[in-house]
């Protein structure tokens, strides 16, 4: 029997793409993991989550384990609209969508908005993850670069400008991480934000913003996209993965309820109303502000110490992006293949991500790859950085 024979046409051509995950490295043991983009495993709320779950089935009993779900899955609602209430987003219940994870929620717009003809417009780089999402819906994409302000937003310009010249497709919508992004670190300026909006009102695009890390800020944090959205052309995405647990899978899409509807539309129950109850138990005990608080702290200071070993450790000719917040550093080593160099830094004891998994083209990517502070502790971080240097070193 040919299976690849009844495959949808649409299905056949998304399965010639690269598969995911192609861009995780297989890991020895006791390498160390500048790679993963995890969360600092001293601060996973281990006993809190134990806590909730426990009062969660001592108030409800079975509820949480049927189909129906829980009542806590509604205050988990109110909770995420306090949430964004707080960073200037005021959404009602028909304009909130609670999602199992931020991909998800990028795959239902992806759903919604895409089709084979669709262009789409990135960041360049980008997280890897959407754009192996969008890849299974169009292979039409407009690609921008980013500097150390993020988007080059007079390079979008231009180039909207000599499409619409030419009578070529206009996209129809643009991803962008403008907070602490993955993989740069970098933050979009309020002055960028503002002629993004602008010119997705002249040019008639959407933008999907996702802001997963957008409260892990060592100082301040920006206002989001969508806290300045006047025409409602922003869907914001966020998640609690980064700062309560990306096991309990809790994402959501804040935008127009005309979206939120079809959103909804496709999909259907696919709710994990457990993880969903025991979030929202845990985020009512909780005092999140000082969660926050100690997340932040602890993150400023492993991104100091990987900063500092950067200095201490590589070459001069390596240069890197300083984030203001987030996960990730984003380095280039000029004339080196990351991807070649990753071999030998694994038989060295340490992991990274080859920049070439963040490019639509991957060969733009080839001199940088990305370096999480998240994970490891200080001193595997400064080894780490030490041990990358020796490769670097021998391999320029």
């Amino acid at each position: 029997m040919n299976v690849t024979s009844f495959f949808s046409e649409n299905i056949k051509a998304a399965l010639k793409n690269d598969p995911p995950g192609e861009w995780m490295p297989n890991l020895p043991e006791n390498i160390i993991r500048l790679s993963s983009g995890y969360p600092t495993p001293d601060l996973m709320p281990v006993d809190e989550m134990k806590d909730a779950v426990a009062n969660l089935f001592e108030e409800e009993k079975d509820l949480p384990l049927h189909y129906l779900g829980s009542p806590k899955m509604d205050k988990l609602r109110e909770q995420i609209q306090q949430r964004l209430l707080e960073r200037g987003i005021d959404v009602s219940d028909k304009e909130l969508l609670v999602t199992s994870g931020a991909c998800q929620a990028i795959d239902l717009i992806a759903r919604i908005l895409i089709d084979e003809e669709t262009v789409v417009m990135t960041e360049s780089p980008t997280y890897m993850e959407a754009l192996e999402i969008f890849k299974n819906y169009t292979q039409h994409f407009m690609t921008i670069p980013l500097d150390q302000d993020g988007i080059q937003t007079d390079v979008l310009e231009d180039m909207l400008a000599e499409r619409k010249r030419k009578k070529l497709t206009l996209p129809r919508f643009l991803y962008t991480i403008p907070t602490f992004q993955n993989p740069t670190g970098t933050t979009l300026s309020q002055e960028r934000r503002e002629h993004l909006l602008k010119l997705a009102s002249i040019y008639n695009f959407l933008i999907l913003e996702d802001d997963a890390y957008g409260e892990l800020s060592f100082h301040s944090s920006p206002r989001p996209l969508k806290a300045m959205d006047k025409e409602n052309r922003v869907l914001h995405v966020g998640s609690l993965s980064k700062v309560v647990s990306p096991g309990m899978r809790v994402g959501w899409v804040a935008c127009d309820p005309e979206f939120i509807n079809a959103l909804f539309w496709f999909k259907k129950d696919l709710d994990h109303s457990f993880s969903q109850a025991s979030m929202a138990s845990f985020l009512e005990k909780v005092d999140y502000q000082n969660r926050l608080s100690v997340l932040r702290e602890t993150y400023r200071v492993k991104c100091d110490v990987l900063l500092s070993a950067l200095q201490q450790y590589l070459p001069k000719s390596v240069s890197w992006y300083v984030p203001d917040g987030g996960y990730f550093v984003w380095v280039k080593i000029s004339g080196v293949d990351t991807g070649e160099l990753l071999e030998k830094a694994l038989d060295e004891g340490v992991s990274y991500i080859p920049g070439k998994f963040f490019f639509l083209e991957k060969q733009e990517g080839s001199e940088y790859l990305r370096l999480s502070f998240s994970y490891e502790g200080e001193m595997e971080i400064r080894e780490g950085i030490k041990k990358l240097g020796k490769v670097v070193k021998s391999f320029m």
